[in-house]
């Protein structure tokens, strides 16, 4: 189009003619039509542009929000990690810590293999030793059981001239009787009545006789070690009426004061009247030179037990020797007239019955020993006195 417009204007006031004219305008419309397709082409171009610049800009969006999200990936991934080396180390030290425990436990089944070799040992001494107590413990028992019976016999031997008197009454008037017996029978006299009544005198008394002996071979024979229910008053009267001459011909007065209920105890009566004979027997002793000779004898039911009560006027226990009152061979007697055994019997006797011995002493004055046995039950009496 320039070209045509300098040739025209190169010619002057030439005249153009009609078919150039045409062809100048077809010309112009085709570089116009052609520049309006440039200029459609660019604007799409530019649209396209436009599109990509914000398809771009979207992009940049997206890929700073994904660099956001990887940096918070990476923090995580860091902390992670951190937290992974400090899980690994803690167990390096777990594992470390479990190697000296299994060590440790290596060793201590080591320890244990060998005490269980030195318990097996120990065991085996223990059983041998054990069986040597028991064999101790045998003899022991026998030991004192033959303690208790030359107790039991020595206390017979003190009793001998009161049971020879006991004895005595008894037969005096077995012979009294049968001798009215004789002299009736010579004279002819037909006096059955009498005769009759003079023999059954004379069996009582052989009966009196008979009860004397036998409670004297019941005593000294060795007390079986069963139990069984014990009236605790009978075995208080029984010893008193062995002692009773004894304490007769040295003027000791004995005052029983009994429970109106017999108290019953699980035990072994021969033994429990030895107690009471040895008590008996320390009493009559310490009364030789008292101005005032009495044993108060007194049983009564406290507190679920059986107390027994065994006290005498006279001068006490010196306090200097109270400790030792129970010890085995302890004796403040003269040589000869006293072995030192009966309280230390009579201890051991109470403490298998599973009760107590102990006094109250009172110096100058007087001295009670009180026995408490486990109560068992109770039967029907009356109070006595002698």
């Amino acid at each position: 189009m320039t070209d045509t417009l300098s040739a025209l204007m190169e010619t002057g006031d030439a005249i153009y003619d009609l078919k150039t004219l045409r062809a100048a305008h077809n010309e112009l419309r085709a570089q116009v039509e052609e520049m309006t397709a440039q200029q459609r082409k660019s604007a799409d171009m530019r649209r396209a542009m436009l599109h990509i610049i914000c398809d771009m800009n979207e992009a940049n969006k997206r890929l700073a929000d994904q660099r956001k999200a990887m940096l918070h990936i990476l923090s995580d991934y860091e902390h992670d990690r951190r937290r992974l080396a400090l899980q690994t180390e803690r167990l390096n030290n777990t594992r470390r810590a479990i190697l000296h425990i299994l060590q440790d436990f290596h060793q201590s089944n080591l320890r244990l293999e060998s005490g269980r070799k030195a318990m097996i040992h120990i065991m085996g001494d223990l059983r041998d030793t054990t069986v040597e107590v028991q064999s101790r413990e045998q003899q022991l028992r026998d030991k004192q059981e033959q303690l208790v019976q030359a107790g039991k016999l020595a206390t017979l031997g003190e009793l001998t001239t009161g049971v020879a008197h006991e004895l005595n009454n008894p037969l005096n008037n077995i012979g009294l009787f049968l001798g009215n017996v004789v002299d009736l029978i010579q004279l002819g006299a037909p006096d059955k009545e009498a005769i009759e009544r003079d023999l059954r005198r004379a069996m009582d008394q052989v009966n009196k006789a008979a009860q004397i002996i036998s409670h004297l071979r019941t005593f000294g024979r060795a007390a079986p070690v069963s139990r069984e229910p014990v009236w605790v008053n009978g075995v208080i009267e029984s010893a008193i009426s062995l002692m009773q001459e004894q304490l007769r011909l040295r003027n000791i007065t004995v005052q029983l004061d009994l429970s109106a209920v017999n108290p019953i105890v699980n035990g072994n009566a021969i033994q429990l009247e030895q107690v009471m004979l040895n008590l008996l027997t320390n009493a009559r002793d310490v009364l030789i030179d008292a101005p005032r000779k009495l044993i108060c004898v007194r049983s009564e039911i406290e507190d679920g037990m059986v107390k027994v009560t065994v006290e005498d006027s006279g001068p006490g226990i010196p306090r200097d020797i109270e400790q030792r009152v129970f010890d085995p061979f302890f004796t403040t007697k003269d040589v000869g007239s006293g072995t030192g055994l009966g309280l230390s019997i009579s201890y051991g006797i109470i403490q298998d019955h599973q009760g107590t011995i102990r006094f109250d002493n009172r110096p100058g004055s007087s001295v009670a020993f009180i026995i408490r046995l486990p109560l068992e039950g109770v039967k029907d009496a009356t109070k006595a006195a002698l």
